[in-house]
């Protein structure tokens, strides 16, 4: 889902290594698809499974700007600036506007990436049902946070399904679009962010330049979130003494860097992302973390991707290292809907299933872990996820 002049880039920052030819978009895995494949009568639907979860959900967008510090990728920028997607549970009472998938520039972008060029493709992908609603009150109580950092290249959005889920289960989330690493990021008055970052490893820049960056970021966000004078009005339905992160890709790799450096946050899930950080002996303070990948050569133990037997056995807290059949690198998004849709290659597992064991693992780990509640999921093979693997290395 990156420009596909950046598809070497992409495959150096979600692996650290070659991918298999069904993980990333590459000239030389993604046929072109023309404005007359997109509108092939009978396509994939472009949908969203539904959440599981009881709660309505609402969803609020935020800009911020960071003025105590340069922009890594643009230091002429005034400041860093964060576009920020909040999903919430919300109160039964009331009305809102569905909320889109994303800002029709902002589908566009993406889906020129992968050679669709179709306008109606991007009005379709941009008006995508996200199954929340604008700006309602939320439910009463307080409530834990999780921040979602999407893959590198790609926008917030394609963290979606994830997010809309856990709000469902009682969850206020974050997703976070971080300033010049996406395909495109729109901001309130009309300008567009472009991926400067990808030139910039391509040139040679290290991930962990990427890792920094967003991890102060989430330092940035969780101040403008749960410290004085709160950017979101609703501020108060989130739990302080509660907050998990989790990532897909280097987004994975920025949970880890981010919980090195800030105390609050009290749990970590990276998806298949390799680390680019190497952790103190003392890992992450006894702080639970999931390892959740592709079952191949590239995350199984002993596989290509290093960095996570490297990682491993610092991880001095509660962990899980868990590999799931038939699913390729963006499987852990909402990729798989948009690579079928799209007819772009994908891994082997159905987009729907794809999603919902994602959705009920990352969900079982912040349950334990943010919210004390014991799920037998966590414990050991299931039969209602064959697929899934738990690793012991």
């Amino acid at each position: 889902m990156i420009t596909l002049t950046r598809a070497a880039t992409a495959a150096l920052l979600a692996c650290a290594v070659a991918l298999p030819a069904t993980a990333l978009p590459a000239s030389a895995a993604a046929p072109a698809v023309t404005a007359s494949a997109a509108a092939d009568p009978a396509p994939a639907p472009l949908q969203l499974p539904a959440p599981t979860g009881t709660e309505r959900v609402g969803s609020s967008v935020l800009h911020l700007v960071d003025r105590s510090r340069k922009d890594p990728w643009v230091p002429s920028a005034d400041g860093r600036e964060l576009m920020v997607t909040l999903h919430y549970p919300a109160a039964r009472r009331g009305h809102g506007a569905p909320a889109p998938y994303a800002t029709e520039n902002e589908a566009r972008l993406l889906l020129r990436g992968v050679q669709v060029e179709d306008p109606a493709a991007a009005r379709a992908l941009a008006g995508m049902g996200t199954y929340s609603e604008r700006d309602l009150r939320p439910a009463p109580g307080r409530h834990p946070l999780v921040l979602l950092s999407p893959g590198f290249g790609v926008p917030r959005f394609t963290l979606t399904s994830l997010a809309v889920e856990l709000a469902s289960r009682g969850y206020v989330v974050a997703s976070v679009d971080h300033a010049y690493e996406t395909s495109g990021t729109e901001l309130p008055d009309g300008r567009v962010l472009p991926c400067v970052a990808c030139t910039a490893l391509e040139g040679g820049t290290h991930g962990s330049v990427v890792t920094a960056a967003r991890a102060a970021d989430v330092r940035f966000l969780l101040d403008r979130l749960t410290g004085p004078r709160a950017a979101w009005r609703y501020a108060a339905a989130i739990d302080r003494s509660r907050i998990g992160m989790a990532g897909h890709s280097i987004g994975g790799a920025a949970a880890a860097k981010a919980m090195l450096g800030d105390r609050r946050i009290d749990a970590g899930v990276n998806m298949d992302g390799s680390f680019w950080d190497t952790l103190p002996a003392k890992g992450l303070g006894g702080r639970p973390f999931l390892l959740l990948g592709t079952d191949d050569e590239t995350h199984r133990p002993g596989g290509v991707d290093t960095t996570w037997d490297a990682t491993w056995p610092v991880l001095g807290g509660w962990k899980r290292w868990l590999t799931v059949a038939g699913t390729d690198h963006f499987s852990f998004s909402d990729g798989p809907v948009l690579q079928r849709h799209f007819g772009l290659p994908a891994g082997d597992i159905p987009a729907d299933r794809a999603l919902a064991v994602t959705r009920a693992y990352v969900a079982a780990f912040f349950d334990r872990s943010l919210r004390g509640e014991e799920r037998r999921l966590l414990a050991g093979p299931s039969p209602l996820y064959p697929e899934v693997r738990f690793n012991q290395p």
